[in-house]
């Protein structure tokens, strides 16, 4: 092997498929730089590092969720209270779905997902809570028996719509929309079939389904089947035969 010292600058540098040249050519190799025990450790909040980091979380959802059997995602507000009319509606559904051959998948968080988690875990169901990183994180809910954390909520929303034959949303809050807005989206792009949307709460949902129906729909923005994307109901036996019969179980 010849003296690395006396080799001139190059011009060009593969980096396995990466090409380099001119001033972007980085000193050394790839095997140098990994075994090298000095320098900062700068490089564990490069993009490179988080795509691995992502890929890992997607590996470990897969891996926890793989065979569950089918479920629905049921969302809604971390800051509905225990005790009240909504919290107990949480608990219904969770049990009425694990009686209908569900298993509940939720945020993992309080409020009504924790209503859903307890129903399901009373109903000796499956209950599931996919978490997620926050400044503001209180943990996973004492009624999930399968728990995933996620540091990314792309990777988090993936498990939701991947491992779910459909969504029961309660009452809530700009998450709770998020969410109800990208399954609504995926279905109407076609990019998920056979995919139930049910709204639990007619009274807190109607002021938005009538924005949709009298803004977004009437000025174009979308169109009046896309109002058939989803129900709206205030009866937990509907709700579950609504995704029961979508899903053809």
């Amino acid at each position: 092997m010849g003296n690395p010292e006396g080799l001139r600058a190059l011009e060009e540098q593969r980096l396995g498929p990466v090409l380099r040249r001119r001033e972007q050519v980085q000193p050394g190799t790839t095997d140098q730089r990994l075994l090298d025990t000095e320098g900062d450790s700068e490089w564990v909040h490069t993009d490179p590092w988080r795509v691995m980091r992502i890929q890992s979380e997607f590996v470990e959802g897969f891996g926890a969720l793989a065979e569950l059997p089918s479920a629905i995602s049921v969302f809604g507000s971390a800051r509905t209270a225990p005790g009240t009319p909504e919290y107990d509606a949480g608990i219904r559904i969770g049990k009425a779905l694990v009686d209908a051959g569900f298993a509940v998948i939720t945020g993992g968080g309080p409020g009504a997902m924790e209503a859903a988690n307890r129903g399901a875990r009373e109903a000796k169901g499956i209950s599931v809570g996919l978490g997620i990183e926050l400044p503001f994180e209180q943990g996973l809910n004492p009624h999930v028996d399968i728990g995933v954390n996620f540091r990314y909520f792309f990777v988090r929303k993936t498990m939701f719509v991947k491992y779910a034959s459909g969504f029961v949303v309660l009452p809530g809050g700009l998450g709770t929309l998020d969410e109800l807005f990208e399954a609504l989206t995926l279905v109407q792009t076609r990019k998920v079939t056979r995919f139930p949307i049910v709204l639990f709460g007619t009274e807190y949902w109607s002021g938005l389904v009538e924005w949709l129906r009298n803004t977004v729909v009437a000025q174009g923005k979308a169109s009046e089947r896309d109002l058939l994307l989803f129900h709206v109901t205030d009866e937990v036996e509907e709700a579950v035969s609504l995704v029961t019969k979508e899903t053809a179980r």
